[in-house]
């Protein structure tokens, strides 16, 4: 049996990774699905830089607002629905495109990970939230990196909540995260291309962003979600969300919360490199700030029909 082409669309936060898929699915008659680990949940719009309804309208999205903040969405349930919408896709011959930075999600689709089968462990998950609380997120990347450097060298140390499921694996089954992940890939033909530009320009342009989603309401957004949730739940400790609710909770100034949103994305700019590296030989890089739209479209239009 013939594989279906997959498109995989992958560079930092604040590339262009959106604007250039709605463009490519528009001319190639594709439909998005997101790996993004933060578009998720739902009410997180401008903090997470998701879609607009007029980008959704052009071009259907997947994937986008599938559990409230309050909700875990585990990385085999991730995985398990991007499969499920890549083939339905499929089957009505269009072209999927799976689009986003974080790179976990973007691995285990492609390469078809075989993700641990233990389930989440309430009583061990809430110990080691405690111990967070107490001791501080990199203290417990830090018993992580003891544990399992591989797993900890992936994954960020702002991200308390993987942080926390590797250690519930690791510690329910005695063996290193990392190790537990066979590999059965997809029946796809996977096209992968990456996104990137020189940093001084995307740098400037996280700074724009940062503003923009300030401009467009991001305290409002931040207010409304915790009054909805609570500041406790792990999705309002993700970028952008912690420091306005640092503002918001009066331990900080806009100015400072904003300045500090800035620097962080850089710092996640860094961390993303890690997982797409340039030169991983899977991935087509294109630098954005040179190669016009057209030009990369008509290279997947031409990888998808020789496919």
């Amino acid at each position: 049996m013939k594989k279906g082409p997959l498109v995989v669309i992958v560079g930092p936060t604040a590339v262009g990774k959106t604007a250039l898929s709605i463009q490519i699915a528009e001319a190639l008659d594709g439909e998005i699905v997101s790996a993004d680990s933060r578009q998720v949940y739902r009410g997180m719009d401008i903090g997470t830089a998701k879609a607009t309804p007029e980008e959704r309208a052009r071009v259907p999205h997947h994937l986008l607002d599938v559990v409230t903040p309050a909700e875990t969405l585990t990385l085999a349930e991730y995985q398990r629905l991007a499969y499920a919408a890549i083939d339905d896709i499929l089957t009505r011959g269009k072209l999927p495109l799976l689009v986003g930075g974080t790179g976990q999600y973007v691995r285990a689709v492609v390469e078809g990970w075989q993700v641990p089968p233990v389930p989440p462990q309430p009583r061990l998950r809430a110990v080691l939230e405690r111990l967070t609380e107490a001791c501080g997120p990199q203290w417990l990347h830090q018993w992580l990196a003891v544990l399992d450097p591989e797993a900890a060298r992936l994954i960020d140390p702002r991200n308390v909540r993987r942080t926390i499921r590797a250690l519930e694996v690791i510690l329910r089954t005695g063996r290193p995260f990392s190790v537990q992940r066979g590999k059965r890939p997809p029946p796809y033909r996977v096209l992968q291309i990456g996104l990137t530009m020189p940093r001084p320009l995307l740098y400037a342009r996280i700074d724009e962003r940062v503003e923009r989603m300030i401009a467009q309401g991001l305290v409002e957004e931040t207010r409304r979600l915790a009054e909805a949730y609570g500041w406790d739940v792990p999705a309002m400790s993700g970028l952008g969300y912690k420091q306005i609710g640092a503002y918001l909770r009066g331990e900080t100034t806009l100015e400072e919360a904003i300045a500090q949103i800035k620097r962080e994305t850089r710092r996640f700019v860094r961390h993303q490199a890690n997982w797409f590296r340039r030169d991983d030989p899977a991935i087509r890089w294109f630098d954005v700030s040179r190669t016009p739209p057209e030009e990369i479209i008509t290279f997947v239009a031409r990888e998808v029909r020789q496919g």
